[in-house]
């Protein structure tokens, strides 16, 4: 019965330092600055449809209208998904359309709906939190063919 207890011992002592470096990590405060900036402008949407589907999919990341979800204040998912938001908002915002920014490369209309196609877009870790995310094959289909004509 001896030999069996040192392992335990073992695996308890690695179960509280693993508590304890879980709980001091949420004192880092990096990913829980859950203020969006301002809308400035949208795309002119060609159909309510894109958008809805735009929103659905893309809006976390990339506008200014990020619904924060209750594990966003975790970390280390507070800084993961922070990451990915701040990174996504500055390929591509579309809450910011129009200003210089939107100018670049990465808000071509082409390069964004093959984003879309590919499967790019929505990343895995997004949809995997977010089910309603996840798009069919036409869905993506009719998403590319709305932003293309919305993002000209």
């Amino acid at each position: 019965m001896g030999r069996w207890l040192w392992p335990r011992r073992k695996l308890y002592r690695f179960a509280i330092v693993l508590l304890l470096l879980f709980g001091a990590i949420q004192l880092v405060p990096y990913g829980r600055n859950h203020t969006d900036p301002t809308v400035v402008a949208e795309p002119k949407w060609d159909s309510a449809a894109t958008r809805k589907l735009a929103v659905t999919a893309c809006f976390d990341c990339h506008s200014n209208q990020t619904k924060w979800w209750w594990g966003t204040d975790i970390a280390p998912f507070s800084w993961l998904v922070y990451r990915d938001v701040q990174k996504g908002r500055q390929i591509l915002n579309f809450s910011e359309w129009g200003t210089p920014l939107q100018g670049r490369r990465s808000s071509d209309p082409q390069r964004v709906a093959e984003s879309v196609l590919s499967g790019r877009m929505p990343p895995i870790q997004y949809w995997i939190v977010h089910w309603s995310a996840k798009l069919s094959s036409a869905q993506k289909q009719q998403l590319a063919k709305g932003l293309q004509a919305s993002l000209r």
